[in-house]
This record gives C-alpha cells, structure tokens and sequence, in this order.
C-alpha cells in the first residue's frame, strides 16, 4: 500500500546562521508551523522538495518547538540562484520511505566492535536507526558523545531496538533547536 507523499507549497525568508563558519557557506529557512504539522514526524524527516524551482533532497531537522527547519547548502544556494536574506519559494514532500541514515564513524567501530549491539542495530528499522543516531549527534560535548555511543552499544546488544527518553523534536528537553539568525 503506497501514497503519493502530500506537498506542501509556502514562502520563507532564507537566513544566515550566526556561527557558520564562513560569511555565505550556507543558509536556514523555518517551515511554518501548518506545513511542519501535516509532516509525518517531529523528528529528523527527510524531504524531496524545490527552492525556485531547484529540485533538492533533504533532511529537515526539528527546531524544538514543534516545527522544523532546513539547512540550504551553499551548492543548493548557488544552484537555486538564491542567498541569505531573500524570500524563497518552497515545494516540499515527504519522501515515501525515510533513506538509510549515514553511520557516523564513531558508531560503526563500537558496532563493529560488539556483534550483539550489530545485530540488533541490523535488525531494527530504519526510523529506529535515525532516531539513535540523531540522539548521538545532538549531543553537545564529546563526552557525551562518546558516553551516548557506549551506552547505545550497551542498550542495543541487551535488546533494545529503540532509543528511550529522547525528545526527537526537542520540545520537552530543549535539546534540539534551529540556527540564531544573523541580523
């Protein structure tokens, strides 16, 4: 049983990011809320979408307050003829199947160093593995980064498929936001 992913069509103005490293590498947009609402997850939600009319795949991240945003690439910005500070046209859709996320480095040795946690990483879903991945990656220090892969090393090889008491959309916890905009 498959649909045809809803889109959802809207304006945005393009920020840049106070800390981006350099002046113009890339830029954010907010999804208003009624687009983000009819989104299949708070969480982490992959999109196949249009910027000017500049087709594009992404990940749209959660901002904490039950909404979510996208990070626009230099080479999307470039490519779309658009830059920090104009207002764009969007088309989004969610994609049909949420793609394999990427297995940050750091994970994949202490999978590959515990066949139990493997297995069970294997064995679980592909939102499952974006969720334990996005808790991961949110943490703010490498001690908890490192601290958050033992424990998901620990958590999967006892059995657990699923990561517990983690906000994916960062509404409870505040863990999660979008970028402070540039003035």
């Amino acid at each position: 049983m498959s649909q045809d992913p809803q889109r959802f069509s809207f304006k945005a103005k393009l920020l840049r990011p106070v800390k981006s490293g350099e002046e113009d590498s890339w830029a954010f947009l907010l999804l208003p809320k009624p687009v983000s609402e009819k989104l299949p997850r708070r969480g982490r939600t992959s999109v196949d979408g249009t910027i000017n009319a500049h087709p594009f795949r992404a990940t749209l991240e959660p901002d904490g307050q039950l909404s979510h945003w996208l990070k626009v690439s230099k080479e999307v910005c470039e490519a779309s003829g658009v830059k920090a500070g104009d207002t764009v046209t969007l088309e989004l859709a969610s994609v049909p199947k949420e793609p394999e996320p990427k297995l940050p480095p750091d994970l994949r040795d202490a999978l590959d160093a515990s066949p139990e946690a493997k297995a069970v990483w294997n064995a679980t879903t592909t939102i499952a593995r974006v969720d334990w991945i996005h808790w991961i990656e949110s943490a703010k220090q490498s001690k908890t980064r490192k601290s958050r892969v033992e424990n998901a090393c620990d958590m999967l090889a006892s059995g657990k498929e699923r990561v517990c008491c983690f906000d994916q959309s960062g509404f409870y916890s505040k863990s999660l936001s979008a970028p402070k905009a540039a003035e």
